[in-house]
């Protein structure tokens, strides 16, 4: 297999090979819609070389670069509708936020009880929060990344296959169409050099004073603040999104190894069986939803759906339902796994520990 591997994708030119296995990894993405086609498809094609062997390194500061930029994309999406709306509600949706994090705090116990995988990887690989950020958190944290990543990306397919499923049947009309973003559309561009500063700034004070997962902690937050004063406009052209989602792909998929491709295709069965249980419980939240808040069951579905809030946003603006409310829990859900993600992890690392002989 390794001489395969080396007559495909010689060692003297692994940069290329990088680029064009990566290409066509997206493109086959692409090609059935799936969200995060880009990161997936680059991250694919970087396993490919990795296990074949293939020496490429990513530098490190332009990996927390590309954190930098998804921070400030984390920061857009929290625009005063989406806080409006959880504001109004807020006891519904600490109820609904706090129920899905413990369940999924829970199957994450389980799995480490069973030693499926490492440390806190299970905690973290099902987190219900946007896929990227939780697998750049883990890496800060300690956990196995490119477990964390094999897990969030196929909870990612498995809940997007499933709401686009029951949007399709439960809507009888055809779903309106979203017309495809152009990849270069017109730049404001001082909007675009502050958005830049407040990135690379952001990253270089994480670098310097040692934050854990600052490089995507600190511009979020700083853009989130100067974002809700009017100071900032935070501009982010898909091309730019396009190569941040390919630096952070390509830094995973080149950290795996053949025993770790091992290790996951044997702990596949009970990741699958974990990720199905959230789901199906998170459909028991939206019954409860339905029943006691009067929400639309749709609505409510895809509101308490475990994410990721991309894919999520897709599938609502396409279906009549209620879509300030589905994307203000989706997005009080991830803020909420930013925030206490690394102290509920340790508190369940160390009730693991206090169980062991």
């Amino acid at each position: 297999m390794k001489r395969l591997f080396e007559r495909v994708m010689p060692q003297r030119h692994p940069p290329i090979f990088l680029i064009v296995a990566s290409l066509i990894f997206v493109v086959a993405l692409q090609a059935v819609h799936l969200p995060a086609a880009i990161l997936l498809g680059c991250m694919c094609g970087a396993i490919l070389l990795a296990v074949g062997e293939a020496k490429v390194n990513i530098p490190r500061p332009l990996f927390l670069a590309a954190q930098s930029i998804v921070g400030c994309l984390i920061a857009r999406s929290l625009q005063p509708a989406i806080v409006f709306e959880i504001i109004k509600d807020w006891p519904l949706f600490l109820v609904v936020v706090f129920s899905v994090i413990a369940t999924s705090g829970t199957l994450g116990w389980l799995l480490m009880r069973s030693q499926v995988l490492p440390g806190t990887t299970a905690v973290w690989g099902l987190a219900p929060g946007a896929a990227t950020a939780m697998v750049l958190m883990a890496d800060a944290y300690g956990a196995d990344t490119r477990l964390v990543a094999f897990m969030q990306y196929l909870r990612v397919l498995l809940v997007t296959v499933v709401a686009s499923a029951v949007t399709r049947l439960w809507v009888t009309a055809p779903a309106a169409s979203i017309a495809a973003a152009p990849w270069f559309p017109p730049v404001a561009w001082s909007a675009l050099a502050a958005t830049l500063l407040v990135a690379l700034l952001g990253a270089a004070a994480a670098r310097r004073y040692r934050i854990p997962s600052g490089a995507l902690v600190v511009p979020m937050m700083v853009g989130v603040v100067l974002q809700g004063c009017g100071v900032l406009t935070i501009e982010l052209p898909p091309a730019l999104l396009a190569v941040s989602y390919a630096v952070i792909g390509w830094s995973i998929g080149l950290r795996f190894t053949r025993p770790i491709l091992a290790h996951a295709a044997r702990a596949l069965p009970r990741v699958l069986a974990s990720i199905v249980a959230l789901i199906t419980i998170c459909i028991g939240f939206a019954a409860l939803l339905t029943r006691f808040a009067g929400i639309d069951p749709l609505t409510a579905y895809l509101a308490t759906s475990p994410g990721g809030a991309d894919s999520v946003a897709i599938i609502a603006a396409s279906s009549p339902v209620d879509v300030p409310f589905v994307m203000a829990m989706q997005i009080a859900r991830f803020f909420t796994v930013l925030l206490i993600g690394p102290r509920f992890s340790r508190f369940i690392a160390k009730r693991y520990q206090a169980r062991l002989p």
